[in-house]
């Protein structure tokens, strides 16, 4: 298991330093984890996020939806759906009642894409926490924010 103090050679004044301290390096962990973890399926965490969101609603939904929900809300949420219209994995598509809306909805390989990696990732990125630390640490976070 990793010691942070011994990963980034420090101390610190507390423990609520260090609990911060820990989060901010994790996160990083993580995000460097989602890099190298996508990059052989050809898509960025952020390309993942809008499938994973697309997968869970089942069913099309608007790009603001899609935006609202996202993990990551970056500005550029037209260019990664563009890249994923490129790739079939999503589709695009006009709203009948109002042009100005714009419907996204999974392709048949963005579906099973997703699935492939949902288990893989998950299995993964979690492997050395069960599930009642998960909750615990879901629940923690929760707190903090």
């Amino acid at each position: 298991m990793g010691d942070l103090s011994k990963d980034i050679n420090s101390k610190f004044d507390s423990a609520k330093v260090k609990a911060l301290i820990n989060i901010l390096y994790t996160a990083n962990w993580i995000s460097s984890f989602q890099n190298d973890f996508f990059k052989p399926f050809g898509i960025s965490p952020q390309q993942y996020n809008v499938l994973r969101i697309l997968n869970g609603a089942g069913k099309a939904l608007k790009v603001q939806t899609i935006k609202e929900r996202m993990i990551d809300r970056s500005p550029n949420t037209t260019r990664l759906m563009d890249k994923l219209i490129a790739k079939d994995f999503i589709e695009r598509f006009p709203c009948a009642d109002d042009r100005r809306v714009v419907f996204i909805k999974l392709t048949n390989r963005g579906k099973q894409l997703i699935e492939s990696i949902s288990v893989d990732f998950n299995k993964d990125l979690l492997k050395n926490i069960t599930e009642d630390e998960a909750e615990q640490l879901s629940d923690l976070l929760d707190k903090m924010r």
